[in-house]
Protein backbone atom coordinates (compact mmCIF):
# COMPACT_ATOMS: atom_id res chain seq x y z
CA UNK A 1 0.00 0.00 0.00
CA UNK A 2 1.27 3.33 -0.73
CA UNK A 3 1.97 6.08 1.73
CA UNK A 4 -1.05 8.74 2.25
CA UNK A 5 -2.09 10.88 4.62
CA UNK A 6 -6.02 11.57 5.30
CA UNK A 7 -7.28 14.42 6.93
CA UNK A 8 -11.46 13.83 8.32
CA UNK A 9 -12.95 17.18 7.02
CA UNK A 10 -15.21 18.40 9.79
CA UNK A 11 -19.04 18.94 9.06
CA UNK A 12 -22.97 17.66 10.35
CA UNK A 13 -24.52 15.27 7.89
CA UNK A 14 -28.14 14.95 8.93
CA UNK A 15 -29.74 12.64 6.38
CA UNK A 16 -33.52 11.20 5.89
CA UNK A 17 -36.83 11.52 5.07
CA UNK A 18 -38.48 14.81 6.86
CA UNK A 19 -35.52 16.26 7.75
CA UNK A 20 -35.77 19.78 6.29
CA UNK A 21 -38.18 19.83 9.43
CA UNK A 22 -34.85 20.28 11.63
CA UNK A 23 -33.70 23.01 9.51
CA UNK A 24 -34.60 25.77 12.26
CA UNK A 25 -33.14 23.36 15.16
CA UNK A 26 -30.09 22.90 12.93
CA UNK A 27 -29.43 27.24 12.35
CA UNK A 28 -29.78 27.18 16.04
CA UNK A 29 -26.79 24.92 17.13
CA UNK A 30 -24.72 26.63 15.21
CA UNK A 31 -25.42 29.61 16.95
CA UNK A 32 -27.07 32.07 14.33
CA UNK A 33 -30.39 34.23 14.54
CA UNK A 34 -29.89 35.90 11.32
CA UNK A 35 -30.16 33.31 8.41
CA UNK A 36 -30.18 34.80 4.86
CA UNK A 37 -31.71 32.10 2.41
CA UNK A 38 -30.29 31.72 -0.97
CA UNK A 39 -31.64 30.20 -3.80
CA UNK A 40 -31.80 30.28 -7.74
CA UNK A 41 -34.50 32.40 -9.59
CA UNK A 42 -36.15 28.99 -10.53
CA UNK A 43 -36.30 28.14 -6.54
CA UNK A 44 -37.34 31.41 -5.50
CA UNK A 45 -40.92 30.13 -4.32
CA UNK A 46 -39.20 27.64 -2.47
CA UNK A 47 -36.56 29.98 -0.62
CA UNK A 48 -39.21 32.06 0.42
CA UNK A 49 -41.18 29.37 2.51
CA UNK A 50 -38.07 27.80 4.00
CA UNK A 51 -37.89 31.46 5.39
CA UNK A 52 -41.05 30.96 6.61
CA UNK A 53 -40.24 27.92 8.25
CA UNK A 54 -37.63 29.63 9.96
CA UNK A 55 -39.62 32.22 11.47
CA UNK A 56 -37.73 34.94 13.26
CA UNK A 57 -35.09 33.14 12.47
CA UNK A 58 -35.11 34.21 8.80
CA UNK A 59 -33.05 37.55 8.10
CA UNK A 60 -34.63 37.41 4.63
CA UNK A 61 -34.03 36.20 1.20
CA UNK A 62 -32.02 36.66 -1.84
CA UNK A 63 -32.84 34.64 -4.98
CA UNK A 64 -30.22 35.37 -7.67
CA UNK A 65 -27.57 32.51 -7.42
CA UNK A 66 -26.57 31.51 -10.64
CA UNK A 67 -24.42 28.47 -12.34
CA UNK A 68 -20.24 29.43 -12.08
CA UNK A 69 -20.70 32.29 -9.78
CA UNK A 70 -19.97 35.24 -11.44
CA UNK A 71 -18.72 38.14 -9.23
CA UNK A 72 -21.10 40.28 -9.19
CA UNK A 73 -23.75 38.27 -8.19
CA UNK A 74 -22.21 37.57 -4.73
CA UNK A 75 -21.30 41.50 -4.53
CA UNK A 76 -24.67 41.94 -4.88
CA UNK A 77 -25.89 39.42 -1.93
CA UNK A 78 -22.45 40.58 -0.06
CA UNK A 79 -24.73 43.72 0.32
CA UNK A 80 -27.39 42.27 1.34
CA UNK A 81 -25.84 40.75 3.62
CA UNK A 82 -24.82 43.84 5.26
CA UNK A 83 -27.71 45.28 5.12
CA UNK A 84 -29.66 42.80 7.18
CA UNK A 85 -26.67 41.54 9.41
CA UNK A 86 -27.17 38.44 8.55
CA UNK A 87 -25.09 35.84 10.58
CA UNK A 88 -25.34 32.77 8.44
CA UNK A 89 -26.73 31.52 4.78
CA UNK A 90 -29.03 28.46 4.09
CA UNK A 91 -28.21 27.74 0.96
CA UNK A 92 -31.42 25.40 -0.65
CA UNK A 93 -30.75 23.91 -4.17
CA UNK A 94 -27.98 23.10 -6.34
CA UNK A 95 -24.04 23.33 -6.93
CA UNK A 96 -25.06 27.23 -8.23
CA UNK A 97 -26.68 28.06 -4.75
CA UNK A 98 -24.17 26.29 -2.74
CA UNK A 99 -21.23 27.66 -4.67
CA UNK A 100 -22.71 31.12 -3.93
CA UNK A 101 -22.85 30.36 -0.45
CA UNK A 102 -19.23 29.67 -0.44
CA UNK A 103 -18.53 33.41 -2.42
CA UNK A 104 -20.59 34.73 0.60
CA UNK A 105 -18.17 32.65 3.24
CA UNK A 106 -15.13 33.24 1.40
CA UNK A 107 -15.57 37.35 1.88
CA UNK A 108 -17.62 37.32 5.45
CA UNK A 109 -16.59 33.89 7.08
CA UNK A 110 -20.07 33.47 7.63
CA UNK A 111 -21.05 29.94 7.76
CA UNK A 112 -23.54 28.05 5.49
CA UNK A 113 -26.13 25.58 5.95
CA UNK A 114 -26.57 23.55 2.76
CA UNK A 115 -29.82 21.83 1.78
CA UNK A 116 -29.30 20.41 -1.41
CA UNK A 117 -31.84 19.55 -3.75
CA UNK A 118 -29.98 18.07 -6.68
CA UNK A 119 -26.94 15.52 -6.95
CA UNK A 120 -24.03 18.42 -7.10
CA UNK A 121 -21.88 17.37 -4.03
CA UNK A 122 -20.13 20.50 -4.05
CA UNK A 123 -22.21 21.09 -0.40
CA UNK A 124 -19.55 18.40 0.55
CA UNK A 125 -16.40 20.23 0.09
CA UNK A 126 -14.36 23.23 0.89
CA UNK A 127 -13.95 24.20 -2.86
CA UNK A 128 -15.27 26.92 -4.43
CA UNK A 129 -15.26 28.54 -8.01
CA UNK A 130 -15.74 32.43 -9.16
CA UNK A 131 -16.00 33.66 -12.46
CA UNK A 132 -14.91 36.87 -13.05
CA UNK A 133 -14.11 38.45 -16.88
CA UNK A 134 -15.06 34.92 -18.16
CA UNK A 135 -12.34 33.10 -16.72
CA UNK A 136 -13.23 30.90 -13.75
CA UNK A 137 -10.80 30.51 -10.83
CA UNK A 138 -11.06 27.89 -8.01
CA UNK A 139 -9.49 27.12 -5.05
CA UNK A 140 -9.61 25.42 -1.71
CA UNK A 141 -10.44 27.34 1.51
CA UNK A 142 -11.38 25.55 4.48
CA UNK A 143 -13.88 28.34 5.67
CA UNK A 144 -16.33 27.85 2.40
CA UNK A 145 -17.16 23.88 3.45
CA UNK A 146 -20.33 23.88 5.21
CA UNK A 147 -21.40 23.16 8.54
CA UNK A 148 -24.25 21.46 8.49
CA UNK A 149 -25.81 20.01 5.13
CA UNK A 150 -29.55 18.70 5.47
CA UNK A 151 -30.12 15.62 3.18
CA UNK A 152 -33.84 14.82 3.08
CA UNK A 153 -34.87 12.75 -0.53
CA UNK A 154 -38.14 14.50 -0.87
CA UNK A 155 -36.58 17.86 -2.08
CA UNK A 156 -35.16 16.05 -4.97
CA UNK A 157 -38.22 14.07 -5.84
CA UNK A 158 -39.76 16.77 -7.91
CA UNK A 159 -36.24 17.18 -9.89
CA UNK A 160 -36.64 16.33 -13.63
CA UNK A 161 -35.55 13.06 -15.09
CA UNK A 162 -32.71 14.93 -17.33
CA UNK A 163 -31.06 17.31 -14.48
CA UNK A 164 -31.03 13.75 -12.35
CA UNK A 165 -29.09 12.31 -14.54
CA UNK A 166 -26.65 15.12 -15.06
CA UNK A 167 -26.36 15.70 -12.00
CA UNK A 168 -25.93 12.66 -10.71
CA UNK A 169 -22.81 11.91 -13.60
CA UNK A 170 -21.44 15.00 -12.32
CA UNK A 171 -21.22 13.62 -8.57
CA UNK A 172 -19.87 10.67 -9.91
CA UNK A 173 -16.83 12.64 -11.86
CA UNK A 174 -16.06 13.79 -8.08
CA UNK A 175 -15.25 9.97 -7.06
CA UNK A 176 -13.91 8.82 -10.24
CA UNK A 177 -11.10 11.75 -9.83
CA UNK A 178 -10.65 11.01 -6.41
CA UNK A 179 -9.76 7.41 -7.11
CA UNK A 180 -7.01 8.63 -9.09
CA UNK A 181 -6.02 11.87 -7.44
CA UNK A 182 -2.34 12.77 -6.99
CA UNK A 183 -3.15 12.55 -2.68
CA UNK A 184 -5.66 9.40 -3.21
CA UNK A 185 -6.26 7.44 -0.35
CA UNK A 186 -7.63 4.07 1.23
CA UNK A 187 -10.63 5.53 2.67
CA UNK A 188 -11.76 7.49 -0.23
CA UNK A 189 -11.54 4.90 -2.46
CA UNK A 190 -14.00 3.18 -0.60
CA UNK A 191 -16.01 6.01 -0.55
CA UNK A 192 -15.22 6.68 -4.06
CA UNK A 193 -16.75 3.38 -5.17
CA UNK A 194 -19.55 3.07 -3.22
CA UNK A 195 -21.11 6.17 -4.17
CA UNK A 196 -20.56 5.67 -8.02
CA UNK A 197 -22.19 2.04 -7.52
CA UNK A 198 -24.98 3.80 -5.63
CA UNK A 199 -25.58 6.16 -8.21
CA UNK A 200 -25.18 3.82 -11.07
CA UNK A 201 -28.36 1.89 -9.58
CA UNK A 202 -29.88 5.13 -8.68
CA UNK A 203 -30.08 6.98 -12.08
CA UNK A 204 -31.80 4.33 -14.38
CA UNK A 205 -34.10 3.52 -11.49
CA UNK A 206 -35.06 7.04 -11.67
CA UNK A 207 -36.03 7.22 -15.09
CA UNK A 208 -38.11 4.69 -14.71
CA UNK A 209 -39.65 5.71 -11.79
CA UNK A 210 -38.93 9.47 -11.39
CA UNK A 211 -40.93 9.79 -7.94
CA UNK A 212 -39.69 6.60 -6.40
CA UNK A 213 -38.39 7.57 -3.51
CA UNK A 214 -35.59 4.33 -2.95
CA UNK A 215 -34.01 5.22 -6.02
CA UNK A 216 -33.68 9.30 -4.82
CA UNK A 217 -32.17 8.15 -1.82
CA UNK A 218 -29.77 6.03 -3.61
CA UNK A 219 -28.79 8.82 -5.46
CA UNK A 220 -28.60 11.34 -2.83
CA UNK A 221 -26.19 9.12 -0.69
CA UNK A 222 -24.14 8.43 -3.61
CA UNK A 223 -23.98 12.06 -4.29
CA UNK A 224 -22.69 12.58 -0.61
CA UNK A 225 -20.09 10.08 -0.73
CA UNK A 226 -18.38 11.36 -3.89
CA UNK A 227 -18.91 15.00 -2.65
CA UNK A 228 -17.04 14.23 0.26
CA UNK A 229 -14.81 12.51 -2.06
CA UNK A 230 -13.92 15.70 -3.94
CA UNK A 231 -13.68 17.98 -0.78
CA UNK A 232 -11.10 15.46 0.39
CA UNK A 233 -8.47 14.73 -2.26
CA UNK A 234 -7.19 17.01 -5.17
CA UNK A 235 -9.09 17.43 -9.10
CA UNK A 236 -6.89 16.53 -11.92
CA UNK A 237 -7.69 16.62 -16.13
CA UNK A 238 -11.26 16.24 -15.79
CA UNK A 239 -12.10 19.00 -13.33
CA UNK A 240 -9.76 21.07 -15.08
CA UNK A 241 -11.37 20.69 -18.70
CA UNK A 242 -14.78 20.90 -17.11
CA UNK A 243 -13.82 24.77 -15.14
CA UNK A 244 -12.51 25.75 -18.07
CA UNK A 245 -15.49 25.21 -20.47
CA UNK A 246 -17.96 26.29 -17.98
CA UNK A 247 -16.17 29.18 -16.82
CA UNK A 248 -14.97 30.62 -20.13
CA UNK A 249 -17.90 29.43 -22.35
CA UNK A 250 -20.77 29.56 -20.09
CA UNK A 251 -21.67 25.80 -20.79
CA UNK A 252 -24.19 24.41 -18.37
CA UNK A 253 -22.39 22.38 -15.25
CA UNK A 254 -23.41 19.25 -14.98
CA UNK A 255 -24.23 18.55 -18.95
CA UNK A 256 -20.57 18.95 -19.31
CA UNK A 257 -19.30 17.49 -16.55
CA UNK A 258 -21.52 14.62 -18.08
CA UNK A 259 -20.21 14.58 -21.68
CA UNK A 260 -16.61 15.16 -20.88
CA UNK A 261 -16.33 12.72 -18.07
CA UNK A 262 -15.97 9.72 -20.66
CA UNK A 263 -13.05 11.42 -22.50
CA UNK A 264 -11.04 12.14 -19.19
CA UNK A 265 -11.52 8.83 -17.95
CA UNK A 266 -10.16 7.67 -21.72
CA UNK A 267 -7.12 9.46 -21.80
CA UNK A 268 -6.10 8.70 -17.94
CA UNK A 269 -7.16 4.79 -18.48
CA UNK A 270 -3.85 3.01 -19.05
CA UNK A 271 -1.84 5.51 -16.67
CA UNK A 272 -4.33 4.48 -13.73
CA UNK A 273 -5.99 1.20 -14.38
CA UNK A 274 -6.70 0.66 -10.64
CA UNK A 275 -8.70 3.62 -10.62
CA UNK A 276 -10.72 2.30 -13.81
CA UNK A 277 -10.93 -0.67 -12.66
CA UNK A 278 -12.89 0.32 -9.27
CA UNK A 279 -15.05 2.58 -11.65
CA UNK A 280 -15.85 -0.37 -13.70
CA UNK A 281 -16.78 -2.98 -11.19
CA UNK A 282 -18.81 -0.01 -9.31
CA UNK A 283 -21.20 0.05 -12.94
CA UNK A 284 -21.09 -3.17 -13.20
CA UNK A 285 -19.75 -1.99 -16.89
CA UNK A 286 -17.97 -5.64 -18.86
CA UNK A 287 -16.20 -2.84 -21.20
CA UNK A 288 -14.29 -0.05 -20.00
CA UNK A 289 -14.28 2.83 -17.66
CA UNK A 290 -15.14 5.01 -19.72
CA UNK A 291 -17.84 3.14 -22.09
CA UNK A 292 -19.62 2.50 -19.02
CA UNK A 293 -19.67 6.36 -17.91
CA UNK A 294 -20.91 6.97 -21.69
CA UNK A 295 -23.49 4.24 -21.75
CA UNK A 296 -24.77 5.19 -18.50
CA UNK A 297 -25.37 9.30 -20.16
CA UNK A 298 -26.94 8.11 -23.13
CA UNK A 299 -28.84 5.04 -22.15
CA UNK A 300 -30.37 7.35 -19.94
CA UNK A 301 -31.56 10.31 -21.70
CA UNK A 302 -28.48 12.77 -20.87
CA UNK A 303 -26.40 14.49 -23.58
CA UNK A 304 -22.96 13.20 -24.91
CA UNK A 305 -21.95 15.86 -26.96
CA UNK A 306 -20.40 19.41 -26.71
CA UNK A 307 -22.07 20.68 -29.73
CA UNK A 308 -25.52 20.06 -28.03
CA UNK A 309 -25.22 22.18 -25.70
CA UNK A 310 -24.06 25.08 -27.37
CA UNK A 311 -19.98 24.42 -27.38
CA UNK A 312 -19.11 25.92 -30.98
CA UNK A 313 -16.49 23.91 -32.74
CA UNK A 314 -14.40 26.89 -33.34
CA UNK A 315 -14.11 27.43 -29.83
CA UNK A 316 -12.29 24.33 -28.79
CA UNK A 317 -8.61 25.31 -29.84
CA UNK A 318 -8.97 28.35 -27.62
CA UNK A 319 -10.14 25.70 -24.78
CA UNK A 320 -7.24 23.64 -25.31
CA UNK A 321 -4.78 26.35 -24.81
CA UNK A 322 -6.91 27.43 -21.03
CA UNK A 323 -6.95 23.95 -20.16
CA UNK A 324 -3.11 23.48 -20.59
CA UNK A 325 -2.56 26.82 -18.65
CA UNK A 326 -2.55 26.17 -14.70
CA UNK A 327 -2.59 22.39 -14.98
CA UNK A 328 -3.79 19.98 -12.33
CA UNK A 329 -2.02 16.97 -10.90
CA UNK A 330 -2.85 14.34 -13.69
CA UNK A 331 -2.04 10.67 -13.82
CA UNK A 332 -1.06 10.94 -17.82
CA UNK A 333 1.01 14.36 -18.53
CA UNK A 334 -1.39 16.75 -20.40
CA UNK A 335 -0.16 16.63 -24.23
CA UNK A 336 -1.36 19.29 -26.62
CA UNK A 337 -2.42 17.01 -29.23
CA UNK A 338 -4.03 14.38 -27.18
CA UNK A 339 -6.16 17.12 -25.16
CA UNK A 340 -7.17 19.00 -28.33
CA UNK A 341 -8.30 15.34 -29.59
CA UNK A 342 -10.23 14.62 -26.71
CA UNK A 343 -11.83 17.92 -26.81
CA UNK A 344 -13.05 17.11 -30.37
CA UNK A 345 -14.22 13.82 -29.54
CA UNK A 346 -16.45 15.64 -26.76
CA UNK A 347 -17.70 17.92 -28.72
CA UNK A 348 -18.94 15.28 -31.46
CA UNK A 349 -20.47 13.22 -28.59
CA UNK A 350 -17.85 10.14 -29.80
CA UNK A 351 -18.08 6.71 -27.25
CA UNK A 352 -14.21 6.11 -26.01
Amino acid sequence: MKPFTYVGAPSRVVFGSGVLARVPAEVEALGCRRTLVLSTPQQADDARELSKRLGGLSAGVFTEATMHTPVEVTERAMQVVRELGADCTVALGGGSTTGLGKAIALDSGLPILAIPTTYAGSEMTPIYGITEAGMKKTGKDIRVLPRTVIYDPELSLSLPVGISVTSGINAIAHAAEGLYAVDSNPVMDLMAQEGIAALGRALPAIRATPQGPGARSDALYGAWLCGAVLGNVGMALHHKLCHTLGGSFNLPHAETHTIVLPHALAYNAEAAPQAMARILKALGGSSSAAQAVYDLARDNGAPVALRDIGMKESDLDLACEHALKNQYPNPRPLERDAIRALLQNAWEGVRP
